[in-house]
């Protein structure tokens, strides 16, 4: 079984066009952020969401751009040297910038702490710096004015800076006790980031404690930024699914890790859509992607 396709909106420029195509194909989540589509992601998918009420979406905080940076000033927020790194997990921040979220969307199924290893390099600090953000987002679940959060990381678990029981714990701190709002973490998935897929074959790493543990795993970024099918040859796309796209091909890899829930691909025409869901139709197997990994990742990421 393939992880569901969900729409990543952090590359797509017509956001609202993109959002519209993604609810008429039947997309179960909408991942996006403050700083996404030049500041004004939020603003586009305000009034489709309102259309599409069954649609999930998941944002995020951490990261401010321009105006932001200027709001989180003159309100007080932030100084304007907390500010000039363009990233905060400050307390204070982060309950400003959810708020403000949830007001333009309409609703947040899901906040996202966005690439918390931005913080810092020192675990202990970043735990810290992670505490604080759950905390505020605890608030705001119990209040029900989000669904949940979770943790959005570029590199924070190839790093070794947290592990999924460390990010459970942090919650649980969080929450005062055993029940927390933490659901769901993101991370990226595909032929260039391959070890998590590595991993979950081998029924070990982030994604597979992530699943154990009940919470929603999305995989981002499958074709790296829109390197990858530029990268794959055509005896690769032979060798993984004959007759797909390169793009198809890319997808479908990274559609098919193990303990995978959602696969976020900035599709944004019908084309692409349809496309995209015939390619995950018919997903790999264990063995067939273990035979891509051991073709394409380090042995150090096989077996770390």
């Amino acid at each position: 079984m393939s992880a569901a396709l969900g729409l990543g909106t952090y590359r797509v420029r017509a956001v609202a066009e993109a959002a519209r195509t993604a609810c008429s194909a039947g997309v179960p989540w909408i991942d996006t952020a403050p700083n996404y589509a030049g500041g004004g992601a939020h603003q586009e998918l305000g009034p489709v969401l309102a259309e599409h009420p069954w649609v999930r979406v998941a944002t995020k905080t951490g990261f401010m751009i321009g105006a932001q940076i200027a709001a989180a000033v003159g309100t007080g927020v932030l100084s304007r040297e907390e500010a000039a790194f363009g990233h905060s997990l400050n307390p204070r921040f982060v309950r400003w910038q959810t708020a403000r979220a949830a007001a333009c969307l309409g609703r947040a199924d899901l906040v996202f702490v966005h690439n918390p290893e931005r913080a810092s390099e020192d675990r202990a600090e970043l735990h810290s710096a992670l505490l604080g953000a759950f905390t505020e987002l605890e608030e705001f679940a119990h209040a029900g004015r989000i669904g949940g959060y979770g943790v959005a990381t570029w590199s924070g678990f190839r790093q070794g800076l947290f592990t999924v029981p460390e990010l459970i714990g942090l919650a649980q701190q969080a929450s005062g006790g055993d029940t927390h709002h933490l659901l769901a973490v993101q991370m990226p998935v595909s032929l260039v980031v391959i070890q998590p897929i590595a991993l979950a074959l081998g029924g070990r790493g982030p994604l597979v404690q992530a699943r154990a543990a009940g919470l929603t795993t999305f995989g981002s970024a499958p074709l790296h930024g829109g390197q990858l099918p530029e990268m794959v040859t055509p005896e690769l796309v032979d060798f993984i699914q004959p007759g797909l796209s390169r793009a198809a091909v890319c997808l479908l890899a990274a559609a098919s890790c193990p303990s995978l829930d959602v696969v976020l691909t900035s599709a944004s025409s019908e084309v692409h859509w349809r496309e995209s869901a015939a390619a995950l139709a018919l997903p790999l197997d264990a063995c067939q992607l273990r035979k891509v990994t051991d073709v394409l990742a380090p042995a150090r990421h096989r077996h770390p």
